[in-house]
């Protein structure tokens, strides 16, 4: 009997050390991954960027992650809770200087908008020189297929609007509306990996430098059309009054103006500016529509009911050139009085974009219809020259656009300027940096424009290299990377994720491709 004891008693033993090697084993992996967590959250508060006010202000808010100090077990490491920050986020004031190209993330609101006032903003951020080329696109893509398919893309580029909106309403909720106030768009990529899964987390910085990439490229981009669309226009008019300069010459003589508006650091000065780029732009358009409306010709008129599969990409790509509005909708919902009438079913977001959508639908049908395959990269050069009205409407349009320039500028200067004092200032004055900076990335834009003075052509490699990549890849990205994170991902949100992205590789990669080769063409034929 007492042998058998002994026996018992070492089995007991036995299993007992076996049990205790799985407990140590169990409590190294436990802290190896503790620390690897620990590592991510210092390396993610040292490369994380001060946040700047949008305000005209010296002092901006610096935003740093810490480590959570709430207990967790075994059972529960590496799952998020919803319900539960996983980083605590302290707010401190900095140093613009050291912006790192960030691009304003927080935003101080003394005058809040109205429902109107908002709609009016979102209308003026969608309605430009896009606009004005869909008459060329309509013929890329034909009479009967372009309308539906300006539609499809217009829902598609919208609910990647309310997929950010969503986004950056997940990244205030989870980390306190408090410690995160308005992130802007490149803010809200970053913290929706920043809080994502753990092997993503490292790349939260890297995302927020390649949005704000495609941000300046997209800002620049439209600078570059500015500068086109303006020359373009104003040679026309000049040439019916004698004055036949070259397209060169005219950009060059628009350089001037648009050089000295990029001096002016203070938007406030711009306000009375932009109102009356406001109405320039809308008697413009209003008075383009009347004269595309008077004695348009037949339905039945030859024109291409559905254009060719190679000239496809060049019509997305202008499309989504005219919808590419995404990085307003955080800045416009956060200035209203009443955030939620933004995005609600009849808010701010949707009738606007209804109507933005029937005011491009109607431009390129009505261009197209009239003009045929003689349409041109803005329906306003086949207006009539000689015409009072049409020259009226040309130069409206231009002053217009010419004074929404130094807007579409102030962007990329507030993500690259902080770089740029980073690795060479601090200067001995810095207003004159400054304005010397501006000014050589003004010149930059107009020496792009003089390369390729083709507006259609243009737009179409704007549009297919860098509006693509933010309204149709980031957003349905950051859905999926908070979903996982949450176990919110659903099947059906998902596969229709994948599908919006193959739809922007599709368009980024085949709207470059043919927008390239139609640019070498042109050189080839002798047409730039």
């Amino acid at each position: 009997m007492t042998d058998g004891i002994r026996f018992r008693d070492g089995r007991q033993h036995v299993k007992y050390r076996a049990e205790l090697f799985r407990v140590a084993t169990r409590a190294s992996s436990l802290i190896s991954c503790k620390y690897e967590q620990i590592m991510e959250l210092r390396s993610s508060q040292r490369s994380m960027p001060p946040v700047k006010s949008s305000t005209a202000t010296n002092h901006g808010y610096e935003t740093t992650f810490e480590e959570t100090t709430k207990p967790v077990s075994n059972d529960e490491y590496g799952q998020f809770q919803s319900k539960d920050p996983i980083m605590v986020v302290s707010t401190h004031k900095g140093n613009n200087a050291s912006g790192g190209g960030a691009i304003p993330q927080s935003v101080k609101v003394d005058h809040p908008t109205s429902y109107v006032g908002t709609l009016m903003h979102l209308f003026k951020g969608n309605v430009g020189a896009g606009m004005f080329a869909l008459g060329d696109a309509y013929k890329n893509a034909g009479l009967i297929l372009a309308p539906p398919l300006t539609i499809i893309l217009g829902v598609i580029c919208v609910h990647a609007q309310h997929i950010l909106l969503r986004c950056s309403e997940e990244m205030s909720r989870r980390l306190g509306n408090d410690a995160v106030q308005n992130p802007g768009f490149a803010g809200t990529v970053e913290l929706c990996f920043a809080t994502g899964p753990l092997k993503l987390r490292k790349y939260s910085t890297t995302m927020r430098k390649l949005v704000n990439l495609f941000l300046c490229t997209t800002q620049l981009g439209f600078c570059c059309v500015y500068f086109v669309f303006i020359s373009s226009n104003v040679k026309q008019v000049m040439d019916v009054h004698g004055l036949e300069w070259d397209v060169h010459v005219h950009m060059a003589v628009v350089l001037i103006p648009i050089l000295l508006t990029t001096w002016v650091r203070n938007l406030e000065y711009m306000i009375p500016i932009s109102s009356v780029a406001n109405f320039l732009m809308v008697g413009g358009y209003a008075c383009t529509i009347y004269l595309l409306s008077y004695d348009l010709p037949s339905i039945t008129r030859e024109r291409k009911y559905i254009a060719s599969w190679n000239t496809l990409p060049l019509f997305f790509s202008t499309v989504i050139y005219s919808f590419e509005g995404i990085s307003l909708v955080l800045p416009l919902k956060n200035e209203m009085k009443k955030p939620r009438n933004f995005d609600k079913p009849l808010g701010v977001l949707n009738v606007g974009m209804v109507l933005v959508s029937v005011m491009f639908v109607s431009t390129g049908f009505l261009a197209y219809l009239k003009y045929g395959d003689l349409v041109e990269g803005s329906v306003t050069l086949n207006l009539d020259k000689k015409q009072i009205l049409s020259q009226c409407i040309k130069i409206a349009i231009c002053l217009g656009i010419l004074f929404s320039y130094a807007l579409q500028f102030y962007v990329p200067v507030e993500i690259m300027w902080p770089l740029i004092i980073n690795k060479f200032g601090p200067f001995r004055s810095p207003a004159v940096a400054e304005i010397a900076f501006r000014s050589a990335l003004c010149i930059f834009t107009f020496a792009l424009a003089a390369a390729i003075p083709r507006l259609d052509l243009v737009i179409s490699l704007v549009g297919a290299v860098s509006s693509t990549a933010l309204a149709l890849l980031f957003p349905p990205i950051i859905e999926m990377v908070v979903g996982w994170q949450d176990s919110t991902l659903s099947i059906c949100t998902f596969a229709k994720d994948i599908l919006i992205i193959v739809i922007g590789i599709l368009g980024f990669f085949m709207g470059t491709y043919e927008s390239i080769n139609s640019i070498i063409q042109a050189f080839h034929n002798s047409n730039i």
